[in-house]
């Protein structure tokens, strides 16, 4: 069991015969009884300052512990928003990609609508080429035929013209 002022202050010491003088002794035991005093006190002190540090490292240990939770939370968050991000970019290529290939096709089939018509045009212009030749070459001949030379070597009698334009009026 540990020793208390108390029981330093009311020690009893045996008389013997050539024994130690009382008052220093008594002197030394008041003394050692104030620093025994004194240690108990810091003792306290630091066991209170001991408790107060336990309880402050507690609570930092508790707050490490839920900053690495955060930690590990936000890490899970931005691990979850990059796949997330990913799955977009994905849907948004795919969705580009569908847009492209409606629009080339739409390109294709306008283009192939585009040559069936210059073909078509083709077609025609022939068709009014092989006509318009054939009309000029039929007036050609018209021209050529010995009719007109026919009608350029005749006389027309002035007088007889003359004479029906007059009666004619």
């Amino acid at each position: 069991m540990p020793l208390t002022p108390l029981d330093i202050n009311q020690k009893v010491f045996s008389k013997s015969f050539r024994g130690y003088s009382e008052d220093e002794v008594n002197e030394f035991l008041e003394q050692v009884m104030k620093d025994f005093e004194t240690l108990i006190r810091e003792k306290k002190e630091l066991e209170a300052q001991l408790k107060s540090t336990t309880e402050r490292v507690g609570h930092f240990t508790t707050i490490e512990t839920t900053l690495q939770k955060s930690i590990v939370v936000a890490q899970e968050a931005a691990e979850e928003v990059r796949r997330n991000s990913q799955k977009e970019a994905k849907l948004i290529v795919k969705e580009a990609e569908k847009n492209a290939d409606r629009i080339l096709n739409e390109s294709l089939t306008k283009a192939r609508k585009i040559a069936l018509e210059i073909e078509e045009l083709k077609k025609q212009s022939k068709v009014f080429r092989n006509r318009f030749k054939m009309l000029v070459e039929a007036q050609l001949e018209l021209i050529n035929t010995d009719d007109w030379d026919h009608l350029m070597e005749t006389d027309v009698d002035t007088t007889s013209l003359e004479r029906i334009t007059a009666e004619e009026v």
